[in-house]
């Protein structure tokens, strides 16, 4: 029989059993996690209070949830902001929340990490059951995969729909092979765009961790600084995060570096694994016109072209992405709120929502870049 316990740190866990559970995504690996933490991108005095939710066979690591006690909804990418004024709105406090989710990174992963389907399940049931008999407004569990949602679905937990664009690769030989599949009009469109780049006089080289230097990894800073800076926001993470990362996970770290006239003037940040590739951060210290989709787009896929990497996520938002050949996947998330009449209110507004965002997936079928049309996820 298993026993629950709540732990504050990931140190109370050894790294294999961790990553035993996690597979592949690097997005979850104990070193993403743990560097998260340890550079203070994630910690207590930023409003992530780590409180990991796991289940032991003696010694043995069964099931684990990445699990943050919030007192803001920052760095989530799944917004419930308008939940949290209308708790305040009625002097009710929406903080503090529970949270199940990889911190500033929207990417889908293993949110419920088990040894097996019943313990997946148990897990389910067991964060219910922990958020019922905490001090917490609600809890939310962000950007599962369809195995954790099952088992989420069958606990009781509300669901939410939205909509991310993600890229796959069926096993292109080339980019020019990709490009033989779209339209004549996005095909044309995305030739434009990278040739303004190549006269422009950009060259551009993709850097795994095995070999990106301390410079290189100082300008991918400066680039992702600057972008918050333009979008007067503050950014999460730190030099220290970038510097563990590359240190800790050089196989699963990808940067595009853009040079003109041999100085950096543009960056991108990606994570990959053998069966996906996770866009996350760009900035440029110049702009050209064409050079963010060719650092944060056409790079990436080339990269998965010669690699064999089935998936591209290219990370929150942007529909601008469909007309490059980025179709329309369904996220999830999973929630539930402790007050019964916000519950009754989130699940009447979940279901109206949930029929808006089938109808946008409907829409963008409908208007698919692909010569032929393929469907959605």
């Amino acid at each position: 029989m298993t026993q629950p316990r709540l732990l504050a740190s990931l140190d109370e866990i050894p790294a294999a059993q961790w990553n035993a559970l996690a597979g592949d995504n690097p997005t979850v690996a104990y070193a993403f996690l743990d560097s998260l933490h340890r550079s203070g991108s994630a910690a207590p005095e930023a409003g992530w209070v780590p409180q990991y939710y796991t289940l032991w066979d003696g010694p043995k690591l069964r099931g684990a949830v990445p699990l943050y006690v919030k007192s803001h909804s920052y760095g989530e990418y799944v917004f419930d902001w308008a939940w949290a004024d209308a708790h305040e709105q009625h002097g009710i406090a929406y903080y503090p929340k529970l949270l199940s989710a990889v911190p500033f990174t929207p990417a889908t992963g293993p949110r419920l990490l088990a040894v097996d389907a019943a313990t997946r399940t148990e897990l389910a049931a067991g964060l219910l059951r922990l958020a019922k008999h905490s001090d917490a407004s609600s809890a939310h569990v962000l950007f599962p995969p369809e195995d954790d949602a099952v088992a989420l679905r069958e606990a009781g937990w509300l669901e939410r729909t939205g909509v991310q664009f993600h890229w796959r690769n069926p096993g292109y030989a080339s980019f020019e092979a990709f490009l033989a599949e779209l339209s004549h009009d996005k095909r044309k469109k995305i030739r434009q765009e990278r040739r303004r780049v190549a006269e422009a006089g950009v060259v551009l080289r993709r850097v795994t961790g095995h070999d990106a230097t301390a410079d290189d990894w100082d300008f991918f800073n400066a680039c992702y600084r600057r972008t918050y800076r333009a979008h007067r926001s503050t950014p999460y993470l730190n030099r220290a995060f970038f510097g563990m990362l590359g240190e800790r996970m050089p196989g699963n770290t990808m940067l595009v570096i853009a040079e003109r006239e041999g100085k950096p003037v543009a960056s991108a940040l990606n994570l990959y694994s053998g069966s996906a590739l996770y866009g996350r951060y760009w900035g440029a210290a110049e702009f050209v016109a064409g050079l963010h989709f060719e650092a944060c787009y056409y790079q990436a896929m080339e990269f998965c072209i010669e690699r064999g990497i089935a998936l591209f996520e290219g990370g929150a938002q942007g529909e601008h992405k469909h007309a490059r050949g980025f179709l329309p996947h369904v996220t999830r998330s999973f929630h539930w709120l402790a007050h019964p009449a916000f519950y009754r209110a989130v699940d009447e507004y979940l279901e109206r929502e949930g029929e808006h965002i089938a109808q946008y997936v409907d829409e963008l079928n409908d208007h698919s870049p692909f010569k032929s049309k393929p469907g959605s996820e």
